[in-house]
């Protein structure tokens, strides 16, 4: 299918825009707000009067907006409802699980086929290697979808029928993402204490990435497994660095709220016994506390 409409233009739906005309498609656009489609049309892409006419000009429909209840308001007229049935609705909005199922019985009440997805990129990098969709729901959709959705990102990962998952997978990447970040936030804070530059700061965990994946993926494999005997490093030694940086946070008089919260989840673990398993056996600590 070389036909597809995009609904909403923000800074993401833009550049999905953009990748599916440098993929070859016959892409119609529609916002609310229509000068935001101008530079997308000088491109090539046709702007649709209205939502009915952007999903009546193409058998894929990919929404991306700012969340399931922009698209509710975007779809759910009678003109519009009619002229999805029987086509594919791709929603890439940001939800959660709930949101996912929601959206597919709001589809299959309308006769709409129904994929939710997840991007796990920022704009600049829809269309380039780095970038990543997950797709979850009925396999159907996925099929006729699947040409489109790999013009605009450089992995795209089904996952099955079960339509919840795409979104879940997002969170949890949202949660080591942010967590992460967070981390290196107040690295940063370090590092200004210690008159050390951020920029070599940030420069020095960019080369590190693929140490720290590797600890993710062995951390992975671990709580599948259920596997948490001779680690290299232990819970322990990993409780003993979170009352290290604690220690110098106070002592820096820089923010200690994370090392706070962290060292507190490893002396939990180190109260019930995991002292000498692999750190990732703390997912047992944030499993009692569920």
């Amino acid at each position: 299918m070389r036909d597809v409409s995009v609904i909403g233009l923000g800074l993401m739906g833009c550049e999905l825009a953009r990748a599916l005309l440098r993929g070859g498609f016959r892409v119609t656009v529609w916002n609310r707000t229509s000068a935001k489609a101008e530079p997308l049309v000088a491109e090539g892409a046709a702007l649709a009067p209205s939502v009915a006419a952007a999903v009546e000009a193409s058998a894929v429909v990919i929404v991306c907006v700012t969340d399931y209840q922009a698209t509710y308001r975007a779809l759910a007229s009678t003109d519009v409802t009619s002229a999805l049935a029987g086509k594919v609705l791709v929603q890439l909005s940001t939800g959660s699980p709930d949101d996912a199922r929601e959206g597919e019985a709001w589809a299959k009440q309308r006769g709409i086929e129904y994929l939710d997805g997840a991007i796990l990129a920022i704009p600049n990098q829809i269309g380039k290697p780095e970038s990543a969709i997950l797709v979850s729901g009925a396999e159907p959709a996925y099929r006729k979808s699947k040409a489109l959705l790999e013009s605009m990102a450089g992995t795209v990962t089904y996952l099955g029928g079960q339509v919840g998952g795409a979104s879940a997978l997002d969170l949890a990447f949202l949660s080591y993402l942010f967590a992460g970040l967070v981390g290196f936030y107040h690295g940063a804070r370090i590092c200004e204490a210690a008159g050390l530059r951020v920029d070599h700061f940030g420069a020095m965990m960019a080369g590190a990435a693929p140490a720290i994946g590797g600890m993710v993926r062995r951390g992975g494999d671990a709580i599948h497994a259920e596997s948490y005997s001779d680690p290299e490093a232990s819970l322990e030694i990993c409780a003993k660095s979170m009352d290290l940086l604690l220690r110098q946070a106070r002592a820096a008089g820089i923010n200690d709220e994370l090392p706070t919260f962290v060292a507190g989840l490893f002396r939990r673990g180190m109260a019930a016994g995991y002292g000498s398993e692999a750190p990732a056996a703390l997912i047992k600590v944030l499993r009692a506390g569920a």
